[in-house]
């Protein structure tokens, strides 16, 4: 039975994506080249010899708490979104469980599928954003932009995810990037739209920022009228809502 590369418990279960007890990573990203599995730490791809995305580091962290005041908002309607998600559109109650906050204890993830990895620790820097807990966004954003990393092809709702978590680190090209990649295949794509005008907030630049906002009102009709699984109510509906209105205030206001 292996380790885990970053704490040196055991693995557990065969099979597992991450440590019981760090949250770590037990495998690394596939190969961008020819899709073979790694495992976590690798460099090179044991078939090809490719070179291997590296793991996600917190550089980023030290712009936050501005780029905080771009996401926040978003955060806090999409840990309800999720939660919602997770509970079957049961009520929830949002309040955090005692001494969460402090406890910093990650998620079971040692039998999830990447993408459940990643739609969970995604959840849980938004909320730790939506709280203004610097820890706990230094402690697992990491883990969740290297989560998104190993789901190998992300669909737009991921790509969306994974720029506000560049956004929320204060990894603003990064956040750009990655938008745009996704608006590269479906250029009218409303979260992304609005995830690149995040991004280059994030940036400072207002003209791009009033460019893709301005692009997200075009095409509000066309894209809401194309029912795309994402744009769902329980889904990511009334936080489109929500994205109209910045959008429109931004524009309003002259993109101030």
């Amino acid at each position: 039975m292996s380790n885990c590369p970053h704490c040196g418990h055991e693995a557990g279960a065969a099979g597992a994506n991450f440590c019981q007890r760090c949250g770590g990573a037990l495998r690394g990203a596939p190969c961008p080249k020819c899709n073979a599995s790694s495992e976590a730490g690798d460099r090179f791809c044991n078939q090809c010899g490719a070179t291997l995305p590296t793991e996600a580091k917190a550089s980023g962290l030290s712009s936050i708490h501005p780029a905080w005041a771009v996401v926040g908002i978003l955060a806090t309607a999409l840990i309800v979104v999720l939660a919602l998600q997770r509970t079957g559109g049961r009520e929830i109650d949002m309040a955090p469980p005692p001494a969460a906050s402090t406890q910093g204890s990650p998620p079971d993830l040692s039998s999830m599928t990447p993408r459940e990895a990643a739609d969970r620790l995604f959840e849980r820097v938004m909320r730790a954003v939506d709280g203004g807990n610097d820890a706990e966004v230094a402690q697992f954003l990491p883990m969740a932009i290297s989560a998104y990393d190993r789901i190998g092809t992300l669909t737009l709702d991921d790509r969306f995810h994974l720029s506000l978590l560049h956004a929320a680190g204060g990894d603003g090209p990064q956040a750009l990037a990655v938008a745009e990649a996704g608006l590269a295949q479906r250029d009218t794509h409303l979260l992304l739209l609005a995830a690149a005008a995040e991004a280059a907030l994030v940036l400072g630049d207002t003209d791009e920022t009033r460019r893709y906002y301005q692009s997200f009102v075009d095409n509000w009709d066309e894209e809401i009228a194309a029912a795309l699984p994402e744009y769902a109510p329980g889904v990511h509906a009334d936080l489109l809502n929500t994205l109209r209105s910045e959008a429109e205030g931004f524009l309003a206001g002259g993109g101030e």
